[in-house]
């Protein structure tokens, strides 16, 4: 057997449910009052200072939200993001609280989030195009397939 065929390696144009577990694929949630399109929204509106733009950029899905939050690059010189009017130092512990409080209201309130990863059974999860980095991203791909492991792992435990 194969042993690729154990592993998902998530992309937005992987079969399912590598594309659907990736942070470009529509899943909506609200957040602190915010309605998110996709994961790739709230993490791109956090490159922004204001609420409002925030808002914006958290309603887009997919390669629009990325294109929204390539145009911003202060955050990465100054190593800071932000959200509802709070700075986050990007490698924070805050930040990552943050984040994982976005992981759980899109796991909670997104069936098709919930499905994808229950779809993903037992199968290691990868995200091979991620970056590394931690002072060049919001979130690496560990970080990233870190969360989707917890949030699996606390869905098998609730069975």
């Amino acid at each position: 057997m194969d042993m690729t065929e154990d592993i998902i390696d998530i992309c937005s144009k992987g079969e399912y449910p590598s594309s659907a577990l990736s942070n470009f694929s529509e899943h909506h949630f609200t957040l602190d009052g915010v309605p998110c399109g996709s994961m790739e929204g709230f993490l791109q509106s956090l490159k922004y200072r204001e609420p409002a733009k925030q808002a914006q950029i958290c309603a887009l899905v997919g390669k629009e939200a990325k294109r929204a939050g390539e145009k911003k690059r202060l955050w990465k010189l100054i190593k800071t993001v932000w959200w509802q009017g709070q700075a986050y130092g990007l490698l924070s512990d805050e930040l990552q609280r943050l984040i994982d409080r976005a992981y759980h209201e899109m796991y909670e309130q997104s069936l098709s989030f919930r499905q994808a990863l229950a779809a993903a059974g037992d199968r290691k999860l990868a995200h091979t195009m991620g970056k590394k980095d931690m002072r060049t991203t919001i979130l690496t791909e560990y970080q990233f397939v870190r969360r989707l492991e917890a949030l699996r792992a606390t869905a098998r435990s609730a069975e």
